[in-house]
């Protein structure tokens, strides 16, 4: 199953008004039931913003949404970041019935449910899915267990790269997965990244792979407040450098030491550096925010 969805929607209705992002909308709603239709599946239904598809294998599915994201990419790379739109998908297989022309089962929730954990432009699969994807251009990183409503347990994630431009060396392996479907073999390197919880801290590198922050038990950085979402954000290592990516429903906020201003961030990444603060789902300026501490490479242990 394939539930692909638009991000960046409300932001493209302040900035060219309702019936002109209507218009660009639909387009790309349009556009993403024929990247299913001509990739070899069928469309389930529309959903707002939304398109479900169903295809007969896994690697099938994954390539049509690679090649979907591809175009995607190439089309809003001409206009103005203002003007972009996104696309974000999840993937699933498994066993579903069709009932009046429309299809229920597990695995179109967990297809749903990982589209919504997707940040733009992100493709994220359950691991039976991108089992048989061989292909080169195509990288996977592997993200871990990802709690699914509705499911008593979480399902392994992984994450489609299909930027061929980007160097992903440091988190994929190309043409396939590990043998014993584990840790993506990362790169190890001398980049250092240590969180500070209410007196907890925890060291990681390079070596330690993608990182879940979340109140989430499977989370790697387990913070306990109800605030904040069961896996509220993601760290990637690039090139041994640590890259935040927020994962929420209520955002993520940034601070460094240097006294400039916070960066927030909605389903998008910033580069961690320095020492800094993460609050989560409440900004700073609320005193009783939930702040994760950080120290990132060389820089030795978190400050007092």
């Amino acid at each position: 199953m394939v539930f692909a969805d638009i991000s960046g929607s409300t932001a493209l209705y302040d900035a060219l008004g309702n019936a002109e992002a209507a218009r660009a909308v639909t387009a790309l709603t349009r556009q993403m039931g024929l990247a299913i239709k001509h990739g070899g599946g069928r469309v389930v239904k529309k959903l707002g913003d939304g398109v479900l598809g169903v295809f007969g294998d896994g690697t099938t599915a994954a390539m049509a949404v690679v090649q979907l994201m591809r175009e995607q990419h190439l089309a809003m790379c001409t206009l103005p970041q203002s003007h972009r739109l996104a696309v974000r998908v999840g993937l699933c297989s498994g066993e579903v019935v069709e009932v009046g022309g429309d299809t229920y089962g597990d695995a179109v929730n967990v297809a749903a449910r990982l589209c919504e954990l997707a940040g733009p432009g992100e493709i994220l699969s359950t691991q039976a899915t991108v089992q048989g994807v061989s292909h080169d251009g195509v990288g996977l990183v592997r993200m871990g267990h990802m709690e699914v409503r509705g499911r008593a347990e979480p399902v392994v994630a992984y994450q489609i790269e299909w930027r061929e431009d980007d160097n992903t060396e440091m988190l994929t392996v190309q043409g396939g997965l590990p043998s014993e479907m584990g840790t993506l073999g990362v790169v190890a390197s001398r980049g250092k990244l240590q969180f500070d919880w209410h007196g907890t801290r925890q060291s990681f590198t390079a070596a330690s792979g993608v990182l879940h922050i979340g109140r989430g038990a499977n989370c790697h950085v387990r913070v306990d407040d109800p605030r904040i979402s069961r896996v509220h954000a993601r760290v990637d290592w690039r090139q041994g450098s640590a890259v935040l990516t927020d994962l929420s429903s209520f955002g993520t906020w940034v601070r460094f030491a240097d006294g400039t201003a916070p960066v927030q961030l909605r389903r998008e990444s910033c580069l961690l550096h320095g020492v800094g603060e993460i609050a989560m789902s409440v900004p700073f300026a609320d005193a009783g925010a939930p702040v994760l501490r950080f120290a990132v490479s060389g820089l030795g242990a978190l400050t007092e």
